[in-house]
């Protein structure tokens, strides 16, 4: 049928039902449909039944909470659906891809299709059909939850139907995507106060939700192989078509399409540029911040033979953060600082990046600026220290950028780049900071560039071969020319667990216990300028406090990094024949050292706060209050307490270095290997270093007996620990035993300082332990205030 006439019979069939009337818009594209405001109703026509489509749901506007997680421009997973019709209803269905057979026979397809289940999403009744074509309501698909805000939300939301409507400023149809939007408001009694920090009415929490149906891609799109080494994420399924002798499970990296105009060429424009637009909703000077940083990866696409095939420019006025054509770096606003992310739309069936989506927490920026601040107290005399701590701030939100972008391209996290010379901006990079003659120096705490390893990534994914290439032999030497040149790519399992020594969030340096004893001293350094300088003129001095969090705590994750030495396991993601390391346990002097540094961490002198400083912290005004999130849980009521931030640290020490898993590897490499230090001299040394070391008297010998307390409630905890095996056990409860005789022997000669009482508070412990050893499975402890992202742990 010719397109215009097809268009003229469509309407006038809805002019005719009364769809079209002086109230109601046409929207034509993907798409056709017409929005009713009299009835608020949008009735969709269905062309072509059992054509599949792209279906993403997503939040046009957020509640504003990081702990709740609904933020702006939320992308829930990409959906591959088509329209089937049956009996009196259009079904929209979603196929099951995880499960398919890659066979040119019918039959042996439909008979994987048959086996595995498929979901019907909605089901729609049919308004009217005609010339083929049917028309249905889908208003009530629009109205639901597809954000799933009711079961998120603190306390006993319900949708309301009756403050719910379709929001037609999102609504509209461009010639290969649809897209569609409401307005839903959910009512009922919040729990806590969490939901009434961010709306203005706790009872009514109004959001909306929009909804996109897309085409799908061509099939022109070559799928590359996936490789645990190449740091891409990816799509797998199982192919039940495959030989008996393969691997039933495929799996395929997930990348945007690029092809060269002249593919033979060694560099060539692009046939079509991958283009980001950054949210003008950004200010300036984070907007062209947020420009630069992500034009970094125009270094890697030039490595890999393109000219112009990225480019990074401002979001055109009035085009929508939402609309699948724009790739997209959004500043997202919430009440309290929290995450980025780097989200996609991506075909299920291949992998194919359709749409990157960034999403960047504004007040990361100022948490930044607040460590710097912290670091510099840049406001005395100089006022250049000013504009210093901003240009860290921004130096870090440019790296930020390059990272959710690097997300976007199909990129994971590269953990292992912080102990290769920032090899990847797809590290989480903690500012790396020097002391220089005496002066904190911030001109290198964030990387201006690519690394090593992310143009050995873009290789990978985005090399165009020429023909004839050995596609998968030519992917394999760009590995194995990152691995001589001594890269290496270790991802989020092996960051998140506590056994790799050189992966980890936050960190730096090749050797992590090296670089968390320099660190200490320029924390020490910030510690001793830190004061009145610190904070703005006409600032409260109990503001001290928010600044003080992130320099007192400034080495809290090169602490977790230096743990991991202790009962450590090297290892890479290593493919037979690639001739990589596969495990390598640590030198014993490599994991003793590292204890050392962390028990120095420890040590009174350097747990103290200055004198002068806790003087200057009063309780909070009138007006202020104090945050669990930022501010140290002490137990002085209103008024700052040193002890309790000493105490944190002391606990985050020794929750590492008492880990059950950590005892269990100790015990076992012990076994295999006698030059190991083991569990028993780990726990000798601890015990020689707090306990048995003589005791300084005042501030810092009760800040020696709040470590020891610490060290001696975990041990208590890993005796308990029902997952703790009855090897690590057994050493623990001897380790015990030995402390309750010191114990007793001290606390009736020992005077002064409350050493009596530390001693006879420790011998009932263990006396409780021995008749009640659950009760220490669960402590409830003192920790820092929440830390990444640098906030929560």
């Amino acid at each position: 049928m010719n397109k215009n006439l097809f268009f003229i019979t469509a309407t006038a069939i809805l002019l005719i039902w009364g769809f079209n009337n002086s109230s109601a818009q046409n929207f034509t594209g993907f798409f056709n449909f017409n929005y009713d405001e009299n009835e608020d109703r949008i009735i969709l026509e269905i062309s072509e039944l059992d054509k599949e489509f792209l279906y993403v749901s997503s939040l046009a506007s957020g509640v504003g909470s990081n702990e709740l997680g609904l933020d702006r421009g939320k992308l829930n997973r990409s959906k591959v659906v088509k329209f089937i019709k049956a009996g009196n209803k259009i079904l929209l269905i979603q196929p099951n891809y995880s499960f398919r057979a890659g066979s040119t026979n019918p039959d042996e397809v439909k008979a994987v299709e048959d086996a595995f289940a498929q979901s019907v999403l909605w089901g729609f009744k049919i308004e009217k059909q005609e010339r083929g074509i049917y028309y249905v309501d889908l208003k009530s698909f629009l109205m639901q939850d597809a954000a799933g805000v009711e079961g998120i939300l603190p306390g006993n939301y319900k949708l309301d139907e009756t403050r719910s409507v379709l929001y037609l400023p999102g609504i509209k149809s461009f010639p290969k995507n649809s897209e569609f939007e409401a307005l839903l408001t959910f009512t009922g009694k919040p729990s806590g106060r969490l939901v009434g920090s961010v709306t203005p009415t706790a009872g009514a929490v109004t959001v909306r939700q929009h909804h996109s149906f897309i085409e799908l891609p061509d099939s022109n799109y070559k799928l590359r192989e996936y490789d645990p080494r190449a740091g891409y994420f990816g799509i797998r399924y199982q192919d039940y078509a495959v030989p008996i002798e393969e691997p039933i499970e495929k799996r395929f990296i997930s990348r945007h399409r690029l092809e060269k105009k002249n593919p033979g060429a060694k560099m060539s424009e692009p046939v079509e540029p991958i283009v980001y637009y950054v949210d003008r909703g950004a200010p300036e000077p984070i907007k062209s911040a947020l420009i630069e940083g992500a034009e970094w990866w125009n270094q890697a696409f030039e490595a890999a033979g393109y000219k112009n095939a990225f480019i990074v420019k401002e979001m055109p006025e009035g085009a929508d953060m939402l609309d699948v054509r724009f790739n997209v770096i959004q500043w997202v606003h919430r009440s309290t600082r929290g995450w980025s992310y780097g989200s996609t739309v991506t075909d299920p069936r291949t992998g194919e990046i359709i749409k990157g989506h960034v999403s960047l927490g504004s007040l990361r920026v100022r948490q930044d600026f607040m460590i710097a601040q912290g670091l510099l107290s840049p406001y005395g005399k100089d006022k250049s220290q000013v504009e210093k701590a901003k240009e860290m701030a921004l130096a870090r939100i440019r790296q930020l950028s390059a990272h959710e972008v690097g997300h976007t391209l199909g990129l994971s996290h590269a953990y292992s780049s912080s102990s290769e010379e920032r090899s990847s901006v797809m590290d989480y990079p903690h500012p790396l900071v020097y002391l220089k003659n005496g002066v904190i120096d911030l001109s290198e705490a964030y990387d201006n560039k690519i690394g090593k390893w992310d143009i050995v990534s873009i290789l990978y994914g985005y090399q165009d071969f020429p023909g004839g290439t050995n596609e998968k032999e030519a992917l394999n030497e760009i590995i194995q020319n990152s691995l001589r040149e001594g890269l290496s790519f270790l991802s989020d399992a092996t960051a998140a667990g506590d056994v790799h020594p050189y992966t980890h969030q936050w960190d730096n340096g090749i050797k992590p216990y090296k670089e968390l004893t320099r660190l200490m001293e320029i924390r020490k350094t910030a510690l001793a300028n830190f004061g009145a300088n610190t904070i703005p003129d006409g600032e409260p001095y109990a503001n001290l406090e928010d600044v003080l969090v992130p320099v007192y705590f400034f080495y809290r994750y090169q602490i977790i990094a230096a743990a991991k030495v202790v009962g450590g396991l090297n290892y890479r993601y290593a493919l037979k024949g690639d001739n990589q390391l596969i495990t390598q346990m640590l030198p014993a002097a490599e994991q003793m050292e590292a204890l050392d540094a962390l028990l120095k961490v420890v040590a009174p002198e350097e747990l103290a706060i200055p004198e002068n400083l806790i003087k200057m912290i009063p309780p909070k005004p009138m007006g202020y209050s104090r945050s669990q999130a930022e501010n140290i849980a002490g137990k002085a009521g209103v008024a700052f307490d040193p002890l309790s931030a000493a105490e944190a640290v002391a606990n985050m020490v020794f929750e590492k270095l008492t880990d059950c898993r950590r005892a269990q590897r100790l015990l076992e490499y012990k076994s295999r290997d006698a030059n190991q230090p083991g569990l028993e001299a780990v726990l000798d040394k601890i015990i020689a270093q707090t306990w048995k070391k003589e005791k300084p008297g005042s501030y810092q010998g009760m800040l020696a007996r709040i470590t020891d307390n610490s060290f001696l409630m975990h041990l208590l905890r890993l005796a308990a620990n029902p997952e703790a095996s009855t090897e690590v056990k057994a050493i623990a409860v001897l380790k015990i035993q030995d402390l309750k005789d010191f114990a007793m022997q001290n606390k009736s000669i020992s005077s002064g300082d409350g050493l009596n009482a530390h001693f006879a508070y420790a011998v009932l412990q263990i006396e409780e332990f021995e008749k009640n050893p659950e009760k220490f499975i669960q402590l409830k402890k003192t920790m820092p205030p929440q830390g990444a992202p640098i906030g929560m742990e």
